[in-house]
């Protein structure tokens, strides 16, 4: 039997962001593809019904995975094609530049950027018949850099700008492609982001303590009181909910606690910035450290 629903494809969606995400779109009706590492629970605590949902095993990492997704998808949905993919699960790796693992870096990119782009190239044949839309999360990270976020920042600004050169290149189709930037958002990632925090702590060699010790302790627990405090995903979800159902969707959507003062930030010189982030962040001064 035909299914007459719009369809998406959502990542990310054990948790957080993608969770809710996926929930808001089951109770718009919608039948969700929802693609998680882990698809065990994914579901089991959702009250929605309006909609269908098919957990489907995916980590954007593993070209396999994206093709199996593909080809399930294209199964069920035939000519009619997807009406949106959004693109949700990320990853956030702290630690000092200097000091980070080049593969932890990679993985940011896999994760964030290259996995994204790979699941957006496999379903675009399918979002192309149904005039869909794709969604990209990126960051108010995109726009202002934090001191032990780089890894984060770099691989959302790279999202941002794939994003834009997606909505590009897709226009002469009617595809709309749509980032979506959240401010601090108090999410279930909160508690893995602490444990990466503590293990970049452990990891740290008796020189790299001692030059970034106590300042990367200092700057992640001034981060942590902020994103505690920071929205829900339910707000995110919303806002996602709008950019794959507005008649006329913009092109970027802020949403989230802070993401408007960090777009504003953003415009401000950056040695104005880096002033304003010393003390966000209590970080030393500029040649204070022999």
């Amino acid at each position: 039997m035909e299914c007459n629903r719009n369809h998406a494809v959502i990542t990310g969606t054990s948790s957080g962001i993608g969770k809710a995400t996926m929930e808001a779109v089951l109770a718009a009706g919608w039948h969700v593809f929802a693609g998680d590492r882990q698809t065990e629970g994914i579901g089991a605590t959702t009250s929605v019904s309006a909609g269908l949902l098919t957990p489907v095993r995916l980590d954007v990492t593993i070209e396999d995975e994206i093709e199996t997704v593909a080809r399930a998808v294209e199964d069920h949905v035939g000519e009619r094609g997807i009406n949106a993919l959004a693109n949700i699960a990320g990853v956030g790796v702290p630690g000092p530049l200097e000091t980070m693992p080049i593969e932890k870096l990679k993985f940011s990119f896999e994760v964030d950027v290259f996995g994204q782009v790979a699941l957006t190239q496999a379903l675009l044949p399918l979002i192309r018949s149904a005039r869909g839309r794709i969604v990209f999360t990126g960051s108010i990270a995109d726009r202002v850099s934090p001191p032990f976020f780089g890894a984060l920042s770099s691989s959302k600004s790279a999202i941002a700008a794939i994003n834009d050169t997606f909505r590009q290149e897709l226009a002469p189709w009617g595809i709309a492609v749509i980032l979506v930037e959240p401010g601090f958002i108090s999410t279930g990632a909160d508690v893995t982001t602490k444990q990466m925090i503590d293990q970049v702590s452990a990891d740290f060699t008796p020189d790299q303590e001692q030059l970034y010790g106590e300042i990367f302790s200092r700057a992640t627990e001034a981060g942590e009181k902020v994103q505690d405090a920071g929205s829900s995903p339910q707000g995110v979800a919303a806002t996602i909910l709008q950019a794959i159902t507005a008649d006329k969707p913009k092109d970027r959507y802020l949403t989230g606690s802070k993401s408007h003062l960090a777009a504003a930030l953003a415009r401000l010189p950056h040695g104005v910035q880096d002033r304003l982030a010393r003390r966000a962040f209590d970080q030393p001064d500029p040649g204070s450290i022999s």
